[in-house]
């Protein structure tokens, strides 16, 4: 694979996020956050900004992010729009109508947006007996196997795992040793795995750590992925699992269809109180790829 294509593609697909962002991508001087990243004729892109800009990036998009060259590209594509903005801007272009109406529409749209998720989050509210109902009726949802929750130190080479099984065996703490050493994904969260059941890992990694106690840690285990040390910090036996462990479970399920509900009663309610006139002719004539202007009469222009 032609890494440098790659990376040229990575930035030119960060520009075009970027370009339809709602945010700005940097600072003007002296009211800037974080350290400054770049200067683009006086204005200023700093960390905050361009950590902002990460957290607006598609999921996708957002590891690429984290190397080095993609790092690289993103905050060429912060200049280049910078520098776009400030050419368009001498050319009048923030003044001109099609981006005062596209604003507008924006705005309307945010308002909308805001009111509905603020309404809807006040009103689709599950109550603890709704989501232990739920829990009566489909207890066999909620049957699993033996499951154990362990962290992880994955490396790449098995002198480094032993290394650092030493360092574990003198009292180290395992969390921050994933954290400086790990290069799982999980590094950052000191190598936490979660909950899982058998056969969800790799043949060597399930062998090891379902012989494990809980407090339990492996020696070196060797696996396709490298060189872990793992550690047990939780096992559960097989069976149906409690209310309170699959309570956060239930309410992500029910609580779509719950939204979903409160949204359309909100919307009957509010067509119910307006004033609403629908011209169904009109609608049924009408060609939206053609320009509406045309067939309006001269009252209708005004």
């Amino acid at each position: 694979m032609n890494y440098v294509h790659a990376f040229k593609v990575l930035g030119t697909m960060f520009l075009a996020v970027g370009l339809f962002a709602c945010k700005p991508a940097a600072t003007e001087k002296g009211k800037a956050e974080g350290k400054v990243l770049a200067e683009v004729n006086g204005t200023v892109i700093t960390t905050k900004d361009f950590k902002d800009e990460v957290d607006r990036l598609p999921p996708y998009l957002k590891p690429m992010a984290q190397s080095a060259e993609g790092k690289k590209e993103l905050l060429d594509s912060m200049v280049v729009r910078e520098v776009i903005l400030e050419q368009a801007r001498k050319d009048g272009v923030d003044k001109s109508k099609e981006v005062a109406d596209r604003l507008e529409d924006l705005r309307k749209r945010l308002i909308v947006e805001t009111y509905l998720k603020k309404k809807v989050e006040q009103e689709a509210q599950i109550t603890d007996a709704e989501l232990k109902k739920y829990y009566d009726e489909n207890k066999e949802k909620f049957k699993t196997g033996e499951q154990v929750k362990a962290s992880h130190i994955l490396v790449k080479t098995e002198k480094e795992a032993q290394d650092i099984l030493d360092q574990l065996k003198k009292g180290a703490d395992f969390g921050e040793l994933a954290k400086k050493h790990s290069t799982d994904s999980t590094a950052s969260k000191g190598g936490d795995l979660g909950w899982f059941s058998r056969g969800a890992m790799v043949p060597e990694f399930d062998k090891a750590v379902f012989s494990l106690k809980e407090g339990e840690q492996s020696g070196v285990v060797k696996t396709q992925f490298g060189y872990h040390i793992i550690k047990v910090t939780g096992k559960r036996p097989a069976g149906i699992r409690t209310f309170d462990e699959v309570k956060e479970q239930i309410k992500g399920t029910l609580l779509p269809s719950k939204q979903q509900e409160v949204f359309l009663k909100m919307k009957e309610d509010l067509k119910k109180n307006a004033k609403i006139s629908i011209k169904e002719e009109v609608l049924q004539s009408f060609d939206p790829t053609v320009d509406g202007s045309q067939d309006a009469t001269p009252a209708e222009k005004k």
